[in-house]
């Protein structure tokens, strides 16, 4: 079959190549899927790079999550599933081919009124935006959000959930250029970001119109760097930061006297501990509130280009371009 593989960690668009390796198989508890879309995310970069949380053995292909149809799945459970067009949720990558293997327990069937884009972006962005505004951080009517990589796709779903359940938001971005489109999602307030520590000092101001006297309760930051330094500097009362990410590869600054002061604190998120510590009631729970709020629009994801698997260098590059809107996917069916 034909898929990208990684036999050195590296630059995505140099290392990462499409090429015929052998099939695959499933074993016991798994599912043969005939993959249709993948994402190209962030986390898959990062893991190309050999910088992420997950750190594959070599060589491997890459890929956290996609859509396709289930080809072979052997046992009772694994018969409720052939034939059916499915999200494959990976733990250990391999969504980028023309087929891959997954465990059953894994598989979420797709709605039939959902684009093959739309289900290859079903869970991770989703998940991660409704976990940490709706359970981790519990923001209700009228509360303040502080969020930083606010063009991403985690970003525009979080200002989506705003304005579902009433949360408002201070969006931080890198360009000018992104202000408008964001407003028009419904972004309460969009800030450009710069690198230098003055920044911190000119968005307390900001945060302080936006949430008076009762300051900054809630910051997600996947960032790290200054940006994240800046998030901390500016938490009020009991305020908390959440890490979820760490694009810059920078660590951020903490005031210790700032943070012992007005009690804030700072926790981390990553989605792969999140769901293997949840049980299997609490992830159906999940799936089915993620499916109703793509179902209202809530998710739906712009796109900003598809790429045949043999195209996957200018995939990756395409999707670390600053400013492009939207996700970018791989067409991983060749016939299509």
């Amino acid at each position: 079959m034909h898929a990208v593989r990684v036999e050195s960690f590296g630059e995505p668009a140099e290392v990462a190549k499409a090429q015929d390796v052998s099939d695959v198989a499933a074993g016991a508890g798994q599912a043969v899927i005939r993959m249709l879309r993948a994402p190209v995310n962030p986390s898959d970069l990062m893991t190309i790079r050999g910088t992420y949380t997950v750190r594959p053995k070599l060589p491997f292909t890459p890929g956290y999550e996609g859509v396709g149809i289930v080809e072979q799945a052997p046992g009772l459970m694994g018969r409720l599933f052939l034939g059916k067009r499915v999200v494959v949720l990976q733990s250990q990558t391999g969504t980028w081919g023309e087929r891959a293997v997954a465990p059953i327990r894994s598989l979420i069937p797709v709605p039939r009124d959902m684009s093959d884009e739309q289900a290859a972006m079903f869970f991770v962005n989703p998940a991660t935006a409704y976990l940490l505004t709706r359970e981790v951080l519990s923001l209700g009517n009228e509360d303040w959000l502080l969020q930083s990589a606010a063009t991403s796709a985690v970003g525009r779903a979080v200002i989506r959930l705003g304005r579902k359940f009433g949360f408002r938001t201070i969006n931080l971005v890198r360009r000018e250029s992104d202000v408008e489109p964001l407003r028009q999602l419904g972004a309460d307030r969009v800030v450009v970001v710069n690198d230098s520590p003055i920044f911190r000092e000119q968005l307390q101001p900001i945060v302080a119109e936006c949430c008076g006297t009762a300051g900054l309760k809630a910051a997600i930051d996947p960032v790290g760097g200054e940006t994240g330094t800046a998030a901390a500097s500016v938490l009020g009362n009991g305020g908390r930061l959440v890490l979820y990410g760490s694009l810059t590869d920078q660590p951020i600054s903490v005031d210790p006297r700032h943070l012992l002061t007005v009690g804030a604190t700072i926790s981390s998120f990553w989605l792969g501990r999140t769901m293997a510590e949840r049980s299997l009631l609490s992830k159906l729970k999940l799936i089915r509130a993620l499916t109703n709020l793509h179902r209202e629009g809530v998710f739906e994801t712009d796109v900003a280009a598809n790429y045949s698997l043999s195209d996957v260098a200018q995939a990756c590059k395409h999707a670390e371009q600053p400013g492009k809107r939207g996700k970018v996917i791989l067409r991983c069916d060749s016939t299509k």
